[in-house]
């Protein structure tokens, strides 16, 4: 079946078959979105090495911890 095939019988739906078709749709995506940043956090994932990273650069000062500089943003834009 083609994507335009997919879309003409999408255009035929009900409204109701409509947005099951998007929930299920959104939960497809959002399964696939918990897949990949599992992978990417998992032992050597991209995000794993990010990680470590920025753990050595708050180790040797050059950076914060995300709720330090979580803090430091809300009461520098409190006082604004």
């Amino acid at each position: 079946m083609t994507l335009e095939a997919i879309k003409q019988a999408i255009s035929e739906l009900s409204e109701g078959e409509k947005t099951s078709l998007v929930t299920w749709l959104n939960e497809e995506d959002g399964k696939a979105w918990d897949k990949q940043i599992e992978g990417d956090f998992s032992d050597g994932g991209a995000g794993m090495a990010l990680l470590e990273t920025w753990d050595a650069e708050i180790r040797a000062g050059k950076s914060a911890p995300l709720e330090e500089f979580l803090e430091q943003w809300e009461t520098a834009h409190k006082a604004k």
